[in-house]
């Protein structure tokens, strides 16, 4: 039966040009390069410039998306922005977007579900195509993580930079089938009972302040590998595939060992795996669209191939995504 699918057009990233190695850490913070690779397979992070906001960065990968989709700005009709990292409490850094590209036709606004979130943008979009309520969208993961870092906690300063990810889609009639290109199936998941062990002390509702990053990293390592795991093959299930079919796998870059951890469990061989921790480091909703972008860069993914999105944010939120290219 044929049917409606959001279908990758474009993809494109952006990162900040200075770069933060591991060297440059040890001179600010009792850590050295050994300690960080062993533990998270991090050697360097980008940092964003003092005048360089998060709309900055998801403006410059949302025009690198569009130039690779050949679709013109003005056919944009939504804007869906992953971020924690909002350049204002509010107007959304999607709208701030918006103006930037000179869109305004459609709508726009931010989703904030940490380092899920371009998972669940991704989502979001994905219904609204296939609603008929949009044509086109733009769906962008960008942060500037590192103005919410305690740059004197060794334990999470080292595990996060910043920079931006952008992909196209578009409402295709596919025909239904196993050959439909597009997002295929999805599973998105929060449980709030674990709000203690990945969030941010500080709120405008709470403190009124912006806060800094905490993190009990033993304990996110034990849930992330167990949840993402079974929202994966959740999604499988609902698409009717097998992770052996599974040309390319794409997960947060949030710790190697958590990525190791998901590919034992799931019986992944490495190849299949994008790994970008050592270039960018966790760059949260970022993450995922930077490490797309870099396989495709890497002529890693073709039309056709099924390419598995998965990530676990605070909340804690998590889910994953399947499309074909």
């Amino acid at each position: 039966m044929a049917t409606i699918r959001s279908v990758i057009r474009g993809i494109g990233a952006h990162v900040p040009a200075k770069v933060m190695t591991n060297e440059d850490l040890a001179k600010i913070v009792d850590t050295n390069d050994d300690w960080i690779v062993e533990r998270t397979g991090i050697r360097q992070r980008h940092i964003a410039a003092e005048d360089e906001t998060t709309a900055d960065l998801g403006a410059a990968a949302a025009r690198k998306a569009l130039v690779r989709s050949g679709i013109d700005p003005t056919e944009i009709d939504l804007i869906i922005v992953a971020t924690a990292t909002p350049d204002r409490t509010f107007p959304s850094t999607a709208v701030r977007i918006q103006h930037m590209l000179g869109i305004t036709r459609g709508c726009a606004f931010d989703v904030q579900a940490v380092c899920s979130g371009f998972i669940y943008a991704m989502v979001c979009a994905d219904n609204f195509l296939k609603a008929g309520q949009s044509r086109r969208a733009l769906v962008i993961g960008a942060e500037t993580f590192s103005r919410i870092l305690d740059w004197e906690d060794r334990s999470t300063c080292v595990l996060f930079g910043d920079g931006a990810g952008a992909v196209v889609l578009e409402a295709q009639p596919q025909l239904g089938d196993r050959s439909d290109r597009g997002i295929i199936a999805s599973r998105l998941r929060s449980d709030g009972r674990f709000e203690d062990l990945l969030y941010v002390d500080g709120g405008p509702g709470s403190t009124k302040t912006v806060g800094h990053l905490r993190m009990n990293g033993r304990e996110v390592f034990r849930h992330a590998v167990q949840k993402i795991s079974g929202v994966i093959e959740e999604t499988l299930l609902a698409a009717g595939y097998a992770a052996d079919e599974i040309n390319l796998f794409v997960p947060h870059q949030a710790n190697k060992r958590i990525l190791d951890g998901i590919a034992r469990k799931l019986d992944v061989p490495p190849d299949r795996i994008v790994i970008t921790l050592d270039k960018h480091g966790n760059t949260s909703a970022a993450s995922i669209p930077l490490a797309l972008n870099y396989a495709f860069e890497q002529r890693r993914v073709h039309e056709g191939d099924l390419v598995l999105l998965e990530a676990m944010g605070g909340g804690f939120t998590w889910g994953a995504l399947l499309v074909r290219w």
